[in-house]
This record gives structure tokens, sequence and C-alpha cells, in this order.
């Protein structure tokens, strides 16, 4: 496999694609190729031109602290390390990878830097360095992007605790990871919410096309605009509020469900210490609550502690040592429907 076929889709270690991206950045000779992780279903190979890339890296700079070093705790192969290993290469700094514990590499990192110093994570990784009782291990960093998923209140509370700077981003593997940070979109984004509350993205960062796919394509793009899988809306202090998935309001027994308020509920049951709620077919209800939950509970117990109203409580519980993941951190909903439609 020559060099630049390994940008398209990216394969190799982390040093080894900073390497490519270097030499890529000043002299390219095609897109990048970013697989999405699958999440949701069938992964698809997205087309990212050099223009996206550099675009998205600037615009990230400019919105943070300036240049500095990047701590590279993210597979990369997927869109959001692609993102670590191209403002590396703006900031002609090599990344720091993780050798050993996050919260060790993060200390070590954090100590020695001179510059402004930046890492990006999951949620599922703060919530394994919060049980762990390691957040302040990040407190020495610029800033610490989270993006990937929602992130929790209480774990964005936890963090401000232990005196961490994080930056909530959203963003998609089609707008190169995150374009816009703590609801506010980066320089030259657009964002509109559509009539049915579906999030559309535009601007600079934007891909060109899934390889091999073009009715997916035509699905999604259009006039310069991405329509997402999210809804979303304007709140008054003109910031986008992320309010899930299209997918994730479903109606059971006539009454619209919302699976991640559901979700939120589940986790502040005693004895749980993670969860999600998943709708499977019924028969009876057209779609039934199912939750899928970390920790030794009974399901009478969670429909007697959860203060929803009863349409929305579940009627199944699958019992996890630990939520299905995929290796970029996200949860891995297709698992999870598994899971449920086994119960």
């Amino acid at each position: 496999m020559t060099s630049s076929a390994r940008l398209r889709p990216l394969t190799g270690s982390p040093l080894e694609l900073y390497d490519l991206l270097r030499r890529w950045w000043h002299d390219p000779d095609g897109p990048v190729v970013v697989r999405t992780s699958g999440s949701t279903g069938e992964p698809k190979d997205v087309v990212l031109p050099a223009a996206a890339v550099r675009a998205s890296a600037v615009a990230a700079q400019r919105r943070l602290d300036g240049p500095g070093r990047w701590l590279l705790a993210l597979p990369p192969t997927y869109v959001a390390g692609l993102g670590v290993l191209a403002r590396s290469v703006l900031a002609d700094h090599p990344p720091v990878l993780v050798d050993g514990s996050l919260a060790d590499a993060a200390t070590a990192m954090t100590r020695a830097a001179t510059s402004p110093c930046y890492t990006a994570l999951v949620p599922t990784q703060l919530h394994r360095l919060a049980t762990a009782g390691r957040l302040s291990s990040l407190r020495g960093f610029t800033a610490v992007l989270v993006g990937g998923a929602a992130l929790r209140p209480d774990l964005a509370e936890q963090a401000a605790a232990a005196g961490v700077r994080l930056v909530a981003t959203y963003g998609a593997s089609e707008t190169c990871g995150g374009c816009v940070y703590d609801g506010v979109p980066l320089d030259g984004v657009g964002v509109r919410p559509g009539v049915d509350g579906r999030v559309h993205l535009a601007g600079p960062v934007l891909f060109e096309r899934y390889a091999g796919r073009p009715d997916l394509t035509a699905r999604v793009l259009r006039e310069g605009w991405f329509a997402t899988d999210d809804r979303g809306l304007i709140d008054d202090d003109g910031r986008l509020r992320v309010l899930g998935r299209l997918d994730d309001v479903v109606v059971s027994g006539g009454v619209n469900v919302s699976l991640p308020a559901v979700s939120a509920a589940l986790r502040g049951v005693p004895g749980v210490f993670d969860a999600a709620a998943v709708a499977v077919p019924d028969a009876e209800w057209g779609q039934r609550v199912v939750a899928v939950v970390v920790g030794a509970v009974e399901l009478a117990t969670v429909r007697e502690t959860l203060s929803l109203p009863r349409a929305w409580l579940p009627r199944a519980l699958v019992r996890v040592d630990a939520m299905p993941q995929l290796a970029t951190g996200k949860v891995d909903r297709v698992a999870l429907q598994t899971l449920a439609e086994r119960a």
C-alpha cells in the first residue's frame, strides 16, 4: 500500500499518520477518507477534501488559545483522532501519545508543557476518570474537547469542580469532527434547525461525498447544507442546543417517549452506574422501552424509583457489566438494540 493510499481510508499508527498528514498538508494529492464508526448502522467512507481538513484545524485553533501541543487519546483513524493530528500538524508539534493510563499520560504532559496544551476525549473517558477519582489529572490542560456523544450535566459539573476546562463539541465525520463549540459555530460554519428540528450544518468544513454511495450523498447533502440525524434548536442566547437524535423519540402506547430523558433518569437510580434506554417493537405498545443498565438493580425497583410518566417507564431490563462500545469510545447503539431485542 502506498503512502497516499493509507489516507484513503486512514490507516496506520498515530505517528505514521502524523507524518503522512504533514506531507499531505503542504502537497495534497487527493482527499482524506474517514470511515465512520457505524454506531447506528452500516459504516460509511466519508471523503474530506484537503481544504475542509485545513479549515477545521484553523477554525479550532482560532477558537481555542492558539497553537499548542495535543495529547492523542482517541483512535487516529476516526475523525476525532484525525482532528487532533491535523491540529498538531498546523501547530507544528507532534502529538503526545498515551502510554499507559490516560490519567498518568495527561499529568505527565501538562507538567512538561511550556505552551498551551489540549486533548480531545469522549464522555466515556471522562466517566472512567471520574469513577477512578482522577479527573484532576486533566486540570493542567488549556482545554479538553469533549464530543462524540452528549456530555452529561453531572459529569460536566464534576469536571468543573476538579478545575478542568471542558469544551463541549458537536459535529460529525461529515464536518471534519466538531464544528460547534459550546453551542457556538466555529468561524465560517452555518447552523440551522429545519422545520422538523433536524440540525443542518454548512461551511468550509463539509465533506465532499460518501465514497461509492451517491444515493446517500444526495439524501443528506443539498445546496451546501448537510442534514444530520440530530434534533436541535437555537436557544435565547443564540447557541445550538442538541436535543438528541431524531429517532430518540419513540411512540409507546400512543405517547411520545424521549429515550435520552429516560436514560438520564435511569442514571440517577441508586445502584445504577451507567444506563441507556432503548425501544424495541412491541405488538401491544407499538414500541416498548427497555433499560440497559450497569448495576445490580431489579426492574421493579427501577420502575418504582423513576419519576417519569407511566408510559415512559421501562418494561424490561438488561444488566451488563459495561456498556458496549466501539473503538471510538462511543456507545455501540447497534449492540444496545440487539441486547434489548433479546430481552
